[in-house]
């Protein structure tokens, strides 16, 4: 059981829940017009705090980012009378965490690593236990519930913290404006004249347990679910497989009499509203009144989908179904119900989606009960089918070594050339989706003649220091103000988890793809994690493990597949 007792949000509409639901029931938006922000050569339409707002979130010490967390997490856990110890779970959801502090190549390691900024933020909150940094481009947040979810059934924490976070820089801006996704307007989704999304920043927390609260009902995360579309890096597949596949395994026996909306991610781009109007309508769920909130607060990252699920919450306690601002006109060919005016409703059970960057796509449904639900969760007997190990001056695969010729970032390029030397896409990928991508195609080989179900397969990976070499490259490409032409394709790799996304499209692996950065390497974190996955009763072998790149000559990759006994 994962039963929400505690929530707060910051974000540029309000200082807590209530503050920010209360915002949307009204109408009110946080969009803003922007002109030469922090000096950025174009104009755009975001939700961004104000410089008062951020002098007032800000904490001595510590980051805008790490203060915001610090300070939503502290809020969420006056709620509650729970004792942090070694039971007690924090994990975060962001897809650059302090980035905004990347200057060149000085700036520190220990300032942009988003695991060293969540021991930060821990230690400052009085957690003992090793941080969990979900890092899985848009869909972090959900991805975020879903492990906590997971953790609490398995029964290795009692209490998860979790803390979606974003905020916004020029790096980051003026990536989704070189990949042509933003709007100068405000956003409009679904929308026949839509034009693209508005980015945002806030923090989201929740907190669950597995303990029976005091109230009579409660929110609940009844079962969530990741997989891969394994078609495009950056663009969804058009017919929604992915994000229909996600909620197919979320659904189950559940009866779609009760479901009183679907939120979905509507980010008011060309293609991400059109596939999910087609996963809808796949999944049999077009006469199920859906809903999209980025016209009031903006597309928020990492903070999305704890955010939007909490709102959704709010509102269905109120009997509300927010409507779906900036929409006036469909615009997708999928069949889906939606409405800009707020509807009425005496249902409580929804499911949220979302997708994002790398193929990936997620699920979660949550329902507000009265009576606990259980789960019987039985540990999970793995095998470790392959393993393997590649470093900066050499390669071991199932304890043979493969002779190489050359070292550090030649090295990978030597192994493509004597052992792939059929995917040129190969030579545009940055160093971590070159490291990751030789060790699954090792690994894959090594499997020629067994067994293996790609529909089934997830895609795992851990680090310390994210994409933190793609995210030194790209900067420079957006050095010179008087000759800003940020490079798209350098952009789209400063999201670590896009190397899980081009190991699926590789090998068509379509199950559950997530990055997930700690502190340090912790191997106990590590393997509960890889357990909770095999809690999706429909994943079967997971490929997984280290994977890190830090520069051209320090790198390392410690890869194994594992499957169920």
């Amino acid at each position: 059981m994962a039963t929400i007792i505690a929530d707060h949000i910051i974000s540029p509409l309000g200082y807590t829940s209530e503050e920010n639901y209360l915002a949307l029931k009204s109408g009110k938006t946080a969009l803003c017009h922007y002109d030469n922000f922090k000096g950025i050569p174009f104009p755009f339409t975001a939700s961004l705090f104000t410089p008062e707002q951020k002098q007032k979130i800000q904490l001595e010490g510590y980051t805008t980012f790490e203060s915001l967390a610090i300070l939503s997490i502290t809020e969420a856990l006056k709620q509650t009378n729970m004792e942090l110890g070694d039971r007690t779970a924090l994990i975060l959801s962001s897809t650059k965490a302090n980035i905004d502090l990347l200057t060149d190549d000085q700036t520190a390691e220990n300032v942009l690593s988003p695991g060293k900024a969540a021991q930060r933020i821990a230690d400052a909150i009085g957690i003992p236990t090793t941080p969990i940094v979900v890092c899985n481009a848009c869909i972090s947040g959900v991805s975020a519930l879903i492990l906590a979810q997971r953790l609490l059934s398995q029964g290795t924490y009692d209490d998860c913290i979790v803390c979606g976070i974003d905020i916004q820089s020029p790096f980051i801006i003026s990536g989704f404006q070189s990949l042509k996704a933003m709007s100068d307007d405000a956003c409009r989704p679904f929308d026949i004249e839509r034009l693209g999304l508005n980015l945002g920043e806030a923090a989201a927390t929740m907190v669950l347990s597995n303990q029976t609260p005091s109230s009579t009902t409660y929110w609940t995360i009844k079962s969530g679910a990741v997989r891969n579309d394994a078609f495009h890096i950056t663009n969804p597949s058009p017919q929604g497989e992915g994000c229909a596949n996600a909620m197919k395994a979320v659904l189950h026996d559940q009866s779609m009499e009760s479901l009183a909306l679907v939120n979905v991610h509507g980010t008011a781009t060309l293609f991400n509203d059109q596939m999910e109007s087609k996963a809808i309508e796949a999944s049999h769920l077009s006469e199920v009144p859906i809903n999209a909130l980025k016209g009031y607060i903006g597309h928020t990252m990492g903070a999305a989908g704890v955010m939007e699920t909490l709102l959704t919450t709010k509102a269905l306690d109120d009997g509300i179904i927010l409507g779906t601002k900036g929409y006036e006109e469909i615009g997708v060919s999928g069949h889906i119900k939606l409405s800009s005016a707020h509807q009425t409703t005496d249902k409580k059970d929804f499911i949220k989606i979302i997708s994002g960057f790398g193929g990936c796509n997620a699920a979660v449904l949550l329902t507000c009960q009265d009576a606990v639900e259980k789960m019987d969760v039985k540990t999970i007997e793995t095998i470790t089918k392959h393993h393997i190990e590649i470093t900066n001056t050499k390669v071991v695969l199932d304890n043979t070594h493969i002779a190489t010729s050359t070292v550090g970032k030649d090295l990978l390029t030597s192994l493509y050339k004597d052992h792939v030397g059929n995917y040129p896409k190969f030579y545009k990928m940055d160093g971590l989706a070159k490291l990751g991508f030789i060790a699954a195609e090792l690994l894959s080989q090594a499997e020629t003649n067994e067994s293996v179900n790609k529909d089934k397969r997830s895609v795992i990976f851990f680090n310390q220091y994210a994409s933190i070499h793609a995210d030194r490259t790209y900067i420079k490409t957006m050095a010179d103000p008087d000759n800003f032409y940020p490079s798209p394709s350098e952009f789209v790799y400063t999201l670590a988890n896009i190397v899980n996304g081009e190991i699926a499209i590789r090998h068509q692996y379509k199950g559950e793809t997530c990055f997930y950065i700690l502190p340090n390497r912790d191997e106990t974190t590590m393997n509960n994690i890889i357990q909770t996955t095999f809690l999706d009763k429909d994943i079967e072998s997971v490929l997984t493990g280290w994977l890190e790149y830090e520069n051209d000559d320090r790198f390392s990759a410690s890869i194994s597949i594992i499957s169920k006994k």
